[in-house]
C-alpha cells in the first residue's frame, strides 16, 4: 500500500489535522504522526487510510484513479473570456475616504470612454469565442454614463446566447433613465453598505442629506428588484469598525441574509488615508467574532445568516471546482477567463491591478482594446499564479482549498517572493481555515446547525468530520 503524502497542522484541542493534495482530511493523534513518519503504520492505520481515499495499492487501480479525479477537480480549469469588468467612466459623485480606485471628480474631463474607445470595446466583445458573458460595470460611478451602459448591454444581448450584467453603483443619483436600466431582469445591482447610517456617513457620504438619499434609494432598489438582485458589501475599517450587531441589523433590514465582509483595501486613495497595509491580526479578531455571532443568531432564527466568503471557503473544503471567486482559485492564471477594460481602453488582469497602476506604484496594464493583449507580460505574471509549487504552500494542509493573490502581495510588499506566512493573504486565509476546521470538529449543536445551513444539508453528520483514533 502506498499512502499519498499527508500534510498536518495542530488543532486547538491538541490533536492534529491531516490533509492530502486532493483535499481529503481527517483528525488524528501525535501517535499516528509518529507511525506515519517512521513508516510503521498499523493494520488499523492502513484500513483507515484506505477507506478515506488516502492510499492506493498500485498505479492505475480504482483508488489511484479516484484520487487523481479529486485532485484534478481542485485545479481551476482554463476557459475562454466570459467575464469582463468595464469602466466606462472613472468619474464619481462621491469622495469616499477609503476609495481604492482613485476616482476622478464628477466634473473632470477626459475620464470617460470616447466614441472610439466604445467602438473598440464592442469590437473586442464581438471577437470573443464564448457564447456566455457576464459584464460588471465598475467606476467611478458607472451610472453617470448610463448611455454607455445601454450601448454595451444592447450589443451583448444580440451577440451572446446568455448575457448578465452587474452595475456597481453608489445608488446616489437615480432618475428615470437609471431606474429603467436597472429594472431589466438580466441586470443586477452591487452597492456598498458600510453598516449603520453613522458609519456609512463617516466613510462614504459625509452629509446627512446624501446619506438619506442612499438609504432611500437602497430601499427603492430592494423593493423594485427584490433582494435577490441587490447585493451590498460592507467595507470595514478595522481601526474603527462598526459593531457587528450594527452591520447585521443594517443588512437584515433590507432582507439581505448573505454579508460579504471586506477590510479596507491597500489600494488607491486608501493607501495614504488609512492604516490598511498590514491588518491581518486585527481583521482576524473582528472576523472570527463575527462568525461566532452569526452562529449564535442562526441557533435562534428561522432564516439563516451567512458571511459569504467564509461559507465559500467552507464549501471548497468539501467540494472541488468551486472557482467562481478568483482570489482563491488555484491556479489563478490571469487574463484567461476574466479581464478589466479601463476608461482609457487599457486592459488589466484584475480591478486591483488597475488601482495600483492608477497611483503609480507599478504598471500592471496588459495591453489595450486598440493594440491587443500583451501576451509576454501576461506570461510573466502567470509564472507564479499557483500555489502548487510554493515552498511554503506545499507543506500546508490547506493548500488544496486555498489559492494565491499576486496582485495583493505586490501592493502590500512590492514583491511576490516573500515567505507566504508573512503575507496578509496567507495570515488571513490560514485563520479562516483554522476557524472552519475548529467548527467542523466542534460538538456544539449551534455550530453544527450553522454548518448544515451553510452547506445546504439537513444536518451535519459525523462522517463529514473523520477521526482516526
Amino acid at each position: 500500500m502506498t499512502v499519498w503524502p499527508l500534510k498536518f497542522r495542530s488543532l486547538a484541542d491538541g490533536s492534529l489535522l491531516f490533509a492530502d493534495d486532493a483535499g481529503g482530511f481527517f483528525r488524528a493523534s501525535e501517535d499516528f504522526l509518529d507511525r506515519y513518519a517512521k513508516g510503521t503504520l498499523s493494520q488499523a492505520d492502513c484500513r483507515f487510510l484506505g477507506s478515506g481515499g488516502h492510499s492506493f495499492q498500485q498505479v492505475g487501480d480504482l483508488d489511484y484513479t479516484a484520487f487523481a479525479y479529486r485532485w484534478s477537480a481542485r485545479q481551476s480549469k482554463a476557459a475562454d473570456i466570459n467575464y469582463l469588468m468595464l469602466v466606462p467612466t472613472l468619474r464619481c459623485n462621491l469622495a469616499c475616504s477609503y476609495c481604492q480606485v482613485s476616482r476622478a471628480d464628477e466634473r473632470a474631463v477626459g475620464y470617460d470612454w470616447t466614441p472610439e474607445t466604445l467602438d473598440a470595446v464592442l469590437t473586442y466583445l464581438s471577437g470573443l469565442t464564448s457564447d456566455r458573458i457576464k459584464i460588471e460595470f465598475q467606476g467611478g460611478e458607472p451610472l453617470l454614463r448610463v448611455d454607455l451602459l445601454e450601448e454595451v448591454r444592447r450589443f451583448c444581448r444580440e451577440r451572446f446566447a446568455h448575457a448578465e450584467f452587474v452595475v456597481c453603483t453608489n445608488l446616489q443619483r437615480l432618475g428615470p433613465a437609471e431606474w429603467t436600466f436597472l429594472d431589466a431582469a438580466d441586470t443586477f445591482v452591487s452597492t456598498s453598505l458600510d453598516g449603520d447610517p453613522a458609519t456609512h456617513r463617516r466613510q462614504r457620504t459625509e452629509t446627512a442629506g446624501i446619506t438619506e438619499t442612499f438609504f432611500a434609494n437602497l430601499r427603492e432598489a430592494v423593493g423594485r428588484l427584490g433582494s435577490g438582485r441587490v447585493s451590498a458589501l460592507p467595507t470595514i475599517d478595522v481601526q474603527n469598525p462598526p459593531t457587528m450587531e450594527a452591520v447585521i441589523e443594517a443588512f437584515t433590514a433590507y432582507g439581505i441574509r448573505s454579508i460579504y465582509l471586506r477590510p479596507i483595501n491597500y489600494q488607491g486613495f486608501a493607501r495614504s488615508r488609512h492604516a490598511a497595509r498590514h491588518i491581518a491580526e486585527k481583521w482576524n479578531d473582528y472576523y472570527g467574532a463575527f462568525i461566532d455571532l452569526l452562529i449564535d443568531r442562526n441557533a435562534e432564527e428561522d432564516e439563516p445568516l451567512e458571511e459569504f466568503y467564509f461559507v465559500h471557503c467552507l464549501r471548497r473544503i468539501f467540494k472541488g471546482g468551486l472557482d467562481g471567486h478568483v482570489n482563491i482559485r488555484n491556479p489563478d492564471f490571469l487574463a484567461r477567463d476574466y479581464l478589466l477594460i479601463d476608461f482609457d481602453g487599457r486592459f488589466y488582469p484584475t480591478d486591483e491591478a488597475r488601482m495600483m497602476t492608477r497611483v503609480g506604484q507599478i504598471d500592471l496594464s496588459i495591453g489595450s482594446v486598440f493594440s491587443g493583449l500583451d501576451r509576454e507580460k501576461i506570461s510573466a505574471l502567470n509564472e507564479n499564479a499557483t500555489n502548487s509549487f510554493d515552498p511554503d504552500c506545499i507543506h500546508c494542509p490547506y493548500q488544496a482549498y486555498c489559492g494565491v493573490d499576486l496582485i495583493d502581495e505586490i501592493s502590500r510588499e512590492g514583491r511576490i517572493d516573500l515567505p507566504k506566512p508573512l503575507t496578509d493573504f496567507c495570515r488571513r486565509h490560514t485563520f479562516i481555515f483554522d476557524k472552519i476546521f475548529a467548527l467542523i470538529y466542534s460538538r456544539d449543536p449551534k455550530v453544527r446547525r450553522s454548518l448544515a445551513l451553510w452547506l445546504g444539508i439537513p444536518d451535519f453528520p459525523d462522517l463529514l468530520a473523520p477521526v482516526h483514533a
